[in-house]
Formats: C-alpha cells, sequence, structure tokens
C-alpha cells in the first residue's frame, strides 16, 4: 500500500493516474464519501503492491533492494531517483511489488519458500481460484513477509449492534472483549447482554475475551477495588463467579482492567492477579491485564500507582497498555493518541515487561473540540468518517503533527464558533503500526469497535498477519 497527501489543486483521478490504479479502486478502498471531493492535507491510501522503507544510517540503496528482493532498477524507477547514490536518513521509499514468472516443475508451496512468504498468501494477492493449478509463465505479485501479531478490539455496544460490529472486522481480530463485566461489592457481577457478540466471534475464529472492572463513568471504582482486594472470601467468590460465565458464555481469556486503584493496595492488586492465574491456568484459560499508560515506575497519580508493570509482566500471560486519551474529551484539544507519547510508556514497559506479552492500545474515534477551551466543556466524539465529512464540508485544510504524528484541522462554525478536530489517518496508523514493529511487540489493542476507520483495517491487512487461535 502507499499513502498518498493530497496536494492543493490535485483530483483523484490524476492521482490514479499517477499510481496506476483507478479512481473506483481507491474511493472504494477509502470509503470516500465523494470521489469528487478531496480536503489539502488529506491522507489517502494507494492500494497498489508495495511497502515503503524508511532509509537507515548507512544503508544502501543496493542493500535496500537485496533485503526485499526487488530489482535495483525497479526501486529507482518507483521513486523517480535522480542519484541513486544520494539517499538520505530518513527518506521514505517506495518498494514496488516483488513478480514472480512461474517456471516449469515449479508448485506455489516452492515459490512460497523462496520468498519468505506462505502460499495462503500468494493465493490471496493473486486472486488464484486452484492453488494446485498455475500455469507456466504465468507472472505472481509476491506479498512481502509479514510480522504475525495478536489483534484485540473492545466493544461496547451489547446484543445484535455488537455482534454487527465484530462480523465487520473479525477478519482482523484475534480477541475480541466486551466491555465490561462491572464488579459488586459482593463479588457478584453485573450481567450484559453479550451472547450476540460471542457468537459473531467463533463464527470469525475470534477468540472472547471476558473483561472484569471496578471502574464505571459514574464511579472511579477506587473503593470497590478495596473491597474486593483486601478480602481473599471475595476475591475467591469474585473467581467462581467469572468461571461460571466463562464456561456456560465460551469465553477463552480473561481481561482485569482494575483502574483508580489506590498506592497501598498495590501489593494486594499483584496477589489477587496471582489467585486469578492460578485459578483460571489449570482450567486452560488465559489472563491478561489493561495498564495505565506509566513512562516509569515511579509516576506518581491514582491512575498509575498501584500497576506495577514488572508484576503484571511477571505474573500474566499479557498486557494492554491504554497508550490513548491524552486528548480527553474533557481537556483541552490534543491529539488522542500522540506517538511521542505512546514511544514514551513503550520505552518503559520494555524494560520491565517482556515484549512478547504486550499489546499497544490504539483507539478508532476522533474529537471535536470548541475553542477556546472551557475547563469541563466535553469534547464531541465520533469516527474518522465523519471528521473527513465536516473537514469537506467546511474547506478546511488538513495539518499533520509531526512529533504527535497525528492529523488535525480547525474550522468555524454557522454561529461563529471556532473548532479544533484531532482524528487518525493512514499516515498515523502506519506510524503506529511501525512502533509495534520496531518494539517487536505481540500486537494491538483497539479502543473501541463502533467507530467506521476502512483505512486503518487496510494497512492493517497489509502491514501483519493476524494470528488466529
Amino acid at each position: 500500500m502507499i499513502i498518498h497527501v493530497v496536494a492543493r489543486g490535485e483530483t483523484l483521478n490524476k492521482i490514479a493516474r499517477r499510481y496506476g490504479s483507478t479512481v473506483s479502486r481507491i474511493a472504494s478502498a477509502n470509503e470516500l464519501p465523494d470521489p469528487d471531493r478531496l480536503a489539502v492535507g488529506q491522507a489517502i491510501v494507494i492500494p497498489v503492491p508495495s511497502i515503503q522503507h524508511v532509509v537507515r544510517r548507512g544503508e544502501t540503496l543496493w542493500q535496500i533492494a537485496q533485503r526485499y528482493m526487488v530489482p535495483l532498477n525497479a526501486i529507482i524507477r518507483a521513486n523517480q531517483l535522480a542519484d541513486p547514490s544520494a539517499i538520505q536518513v530518513g527518506e521514505v521509499l517506495i518498494i514496488p511489488a516483488r513478480v514472480h514468472t512461474v517456471q516449469a516443475g515449479e508448485t506455489l508451496w516452492q515459490i512460497a519458500q523462496r520468498y519468505g512468504t506462505t502460499v495462503q498468501q500468494i493465493v490471496r494477492q493473486n486472486q488464484i481460484e486452484n492453488p494446485n493449478l498455475i500455469t507456466v509463465g504465468t507472472v505472481l505479485t509476491i506479498p512481502f513477509p509479514k510480522p504475525v501479531i495478536d489483534v484485540n478490539a473492545y466493544i461496547i455496544n451489547m446484543g445484535e449492534t455488537g455482534a454487527r460490529e465484530v462480523q465487520e472486522v473479525g477478519e482482523h481480530l484475534t480477541y475480541m472483549t466486551p466491555f465490561a463485566y462491572i464488579m459488586r461489592a459482593d463479588g457478584s457481577l453485573e450481567s450484559i447482554n453479550d451472547a450476540p457478540a460471542i457468537q459473531a466471534a467463533i463464527e470469525n475464529r475470534v477468540a472472547p475475551m471476558m473483561c472484569i472492572t471496578n471502574f464505571t463513568f459514574r464511579d472511579p471504582g477506587t473503593t470497590l477495588a478495596h473491597t474486593i482486594l483486601s478480602n481473599t472470601e471475595l476475591q475467591d467468590r469474585l473467581l467462581t463467579n467469572v468461571i461460571q460465565i466463562m464456561n456456560d458464555k465460551g469465553y477463552r481469556l480473561l481481561n482485569i482492567d482494575f483502574e483508580n486503584v489506590r498506592q497501598t493496595d498495590r501489593e494486594l492488586y499483584n496477589q489477587f492477579l496471582q489467585r486469578a492465574v492460578n485459578r483460571l491456568h489449570p482450567l486452560g484459560y488465559f489472563v491478561s491485564t489493561a495498564l495505565a499508560p506509566k513512562t516509569s515506575g515511579t509516576q506518581t497519580g491514582l491512575l498509575y500507582e498501584a500497576h506495577d508493570y514488572p508484576a503484571h509482566g511477571r505474573i500474566v500471560d499479557f498486557v494492554i497498555l491504554m497508550t490513548y486519551e491524552w486528548g480527553y474529551r474533557l481537556g483541552p484539544p490534543m491529539a488522542i493518541s500522540p506517538l511521542n507519547e505512546m514511544r514514551r510508556v513503550i520505552d518503559y514497559a520494555v524494560t520491565v515487561i517482556p515484549r512478547n506479552k504486550i499489546l499497544m492500545g490504539f483507539q478508532l474515534y476522533a474529537r471535536d473540540w470548541l475553542l477556546p477551551h472551557v475547563q469541563g466543556q466535553e469534547a464531541e466524539t465520533f469516527d474518522m468518517q465523519e471528521a473527513m465529512r465536516r473537514a469537506l464540508a467546511q474547506g478546511a485544510s488538513i495539518q499533520y503533527d509531526e512529533r504527535a504524528q497525528s492529523p488535525f484541522f480547525r474550522y468555524t462554525d454557522q454561529q461563529g464558533r471556532r473548532h479544533e478536530v484531532w482524528f487518525e489517518d493512514a499516515r498515523s496508523a502506519q506510524a503506529k503500526f511501525n512502533l509495534v514493529k520496531e518494539y517487536g511487540l505481540r500486537g494491538i489493542s483497539y479502543w473501541v469497535l463502533g467507530y467506521p476507520f476502512p483505512q486503518n483495517w487496510l494497512l492493517l491487512e497489509d502491514q501483519f498477519i493476524v494470528r488466529k487461535i
């Protein structure tokens, strides 16, 4: 895939001709609301078989060509390089598709082995109906090797709505997590209508993950957490109820999301996690936790202090870093998941938690703040498609914050009020995927389904192989 940023005066027809694609294909891939109208600064995905490479210090073009098994001249042509010896550190190069002409006696398995990919990936890339019948002389597009990752998505809509959300993107998920079973002070759990979503998950080979929490939007849950964590009898009752629900409904994993826990309850929380693992592992269940985005072990604040990264990394099967909500709905306007802040969290996390136990959080929604911001004034939350509709309707030029690696725009509404909108696009999604690759993380956890973002799923499929259990 290629990410193209729209310049002033560009049309989709002109962009399609540049990349050898079609207007309809690009419009469909990005689910553009109006292919005849593009916003300056809008990032669109061009569905052509290629990848992007960021030049590292000391690399030569010949080395890059060898790495990707692509002819040197093909890279020169794709990037229109006047001087191939003068590539710069940080320069982004388009690596064109690898092609292979089928020789007599070759099988798809042999071709896949040669290029470090799989038969399934070649079949999918080339839309081959019968993998056992490939004709000599057929020119195949060879997909680039992809890392295998786990992908989780939380859902907050229950019933048939939640089921539809899972059906729409189930092929891209390893786990699906309804949020959430809220604990009661007696160790019981409030019921939720999660059965339709679980059924949709199972139909799409997605493992349902049960989530329990002390937190609601009405109550931070601090007192409730202390009540449970200070009483082993209540903990045992809670875990018995959890196991009963997992058995009855078909859950495969448990996600523990205790938030706003007192610092004095930190060790009690660690002990509860160990008790949960001791109860669930013998039954074949896995245990994960959701962690506040800490940048050090000494970070203060109710949200952070009781989340002991080293202990969670040691005790549970994997953790989900909640690396989002810097751009809080009640706070001032800013990127919701700024890459520079996410990197600080991951830099700390990988020093105390195994990388293969870390899922990086990624939000799926945009926000619109009124300017100037007034403390306590709530921003409007909506999907990325709506963000683009507003930018087009207001004639706004989309800007890109290089530090946060996030797009934003400003506009004035009909009442004369100023607005600032922060959202995600193909560039910011790609930047987050690059973080996962750079740090060698287990994968990604989305908060939350229900907000359409077609570019994300297109790029996710292009960049990774999503593990299925």
